[in-house]
């Protein structure tokens, strides 16, 4: 692929998430182009319906995810501090809208593209070895799983609209109590 053509692929997904965010996964393509600064003739070329785009920008979302959780385990002094600053990140309101906007689809949208499924096998294949590493540390509870922490974000980036009201109102506060129930020396 051309540089130039690269950088308008790039141009389109990441425009396409942010309009997606702001205005869910039925946004017009138009605006996409728009924001993206190019033609809607060149957005079709690359994407020819919106499933195509919609898979593409849900790969970015999880590759993005990959990208944070390696950042937060790299900067952070143990591996409970980063899977912590990793959860905070991924669950905050405004990230979130992307995964909420996504989440409003069937899985089939995404699900049988081979490159989502593989993005978002890296990424729970760190997430894992992230939840190990503050098992044997012995920071992180033995009995939670990695299940357990994409359950916790699932719930607040992806359906923060299930929240109790006075939840949604201080989405992070009650993420942040959820994971010190995670940490090491919690009681059951």
């Amino acid at each position: 692929m051309r540089a130039d053509a690269r950088r308008n692929l790039a141009k389109i997904v990441e425009a396409a998430a942010s309009v997606m965010a702001e205005r869910g996964v039925s946004a017009p393509m138009e605006l996409i182009a728009r924001r993206a600064g190019v033609g809607v003739g060149t957005l079709y070329r690359r994407f020819p319906d919106r499933g195509a785009l919609v898979a593409a920008v849900a790969e970015h979302y999880v590759e993005s995810l990959a990208e944070a959780l390696d950042r937060a385990a790299a900067e952070a002094p143990d591996a409970w501090q980063g899977l912590r600053a990793f959860a905070l990140w991924a669950g905050d309101p405004g990230r979130g809208a992307l995964a909420a906007a996504l989440a409003e689809l069937p899985e089939e949208t995404y699900e049988d593209r081979a490159a989502f499924v593989r993005a978002r096998g890296r990424w729970l294949e760190r997430l894992g070895a992230l939840v190990r590493r503050a098992q044997a540390g012995g920071l992180m509870r033995a009995d939670v799983g990695t299940d357990d922490v994409v359950a916790a974000l699932n719930l607040f980036a992806c359906h923060p609209e299930a929240l109790p009201a006075h939840v949604a109102a201080r989405p992070v506060r009650f993420l942040e109590l959820m994971l010190d129930g995670m940490k090491a020396g919690t009681p059951v």
